[in-house]
C-alpha cells in the first residue's frame, strides 16, 4: 500500500510496512508535469501481466515491484486490487504505476486535482473505464 501525498509540484508515494520489502521501494518521487492522471480501473489492477523483474507475483495475495509488458514498464504494490488506482505517466521510468491506496476514490481526487488538464500538455486525455466497483 502506498500513501500519496503533494508537496509544491511533486507527487509522493510513500510505501508502507512489509510492501517496501515486497516493492524494493519505498518511495516514488514524479514531477506533477509527467503525470497524466489517476483513476480506477479494476480491469488493470486485477490483471498484473508482463515479466517480472524484479518483482513478486502471488495470484490471489499480491503483486509488487516492476513488470515489462512489450515497451510498457510498469510499477505494481497490490495487494486487493479494489482498492488500487492506476496512475499514467510520461517522461518517467515507468509508464504506468498501479498502486494500492486507503481510499482509491480520495487518491486519485488528490493526484487529479494538482495535475494539468491541458491536453497539449499531457498528450492526450485520461482513458476512464466504467468498471468502478
Amino acid at each position: 500500500m502506498v500513501e500519496p501525498s503533494i508537496q509544491d509540484d511533486t507527487l509522493i508515494l510513500e510505501v508502507l510496512g512489509i510492501h517496501k520489502l515486497w516493492a524494493l521501494k519505498s518511495r516514488i518521487i514524479l514531477p506533477l508535469r509527467n503525470v497524466l492522471c489517476a483513476k480506477i480501473d479494476l480491469t488493470t489492477a486485477c490483471n498484473p501481466n508482463g515479466l517480472r523483474g524484479p518483482g513478486v507475483h502471488v495470484r490471489g495475495l499480491f503483486t509488487a515491484g516492476t513488470f515489462r509488458h512489450g515497451r510498457k514498464k510498469v510499477f505494481w504494490d497490490v495487494q486487493n486490487p479494489i482498492k488500487a488506482i492506476v496512475i499514467d505517466l510520461k517522461n518517467e521510468r515507468y509508464d504506468q504505476l498501479v498502486v494500492e491506496v486507503d481510499d482509491p476514490i480520495r487518491a486519485s481526487i488528490l493526484i487529479n486535482g494538482n495535475v494539468s488538464t491541458d491536453e497539449d500538455i499531457i498528450g492526450g486525455p485520461c482513458q476512464f473505464t466504467d468498471d468502478v466497483f
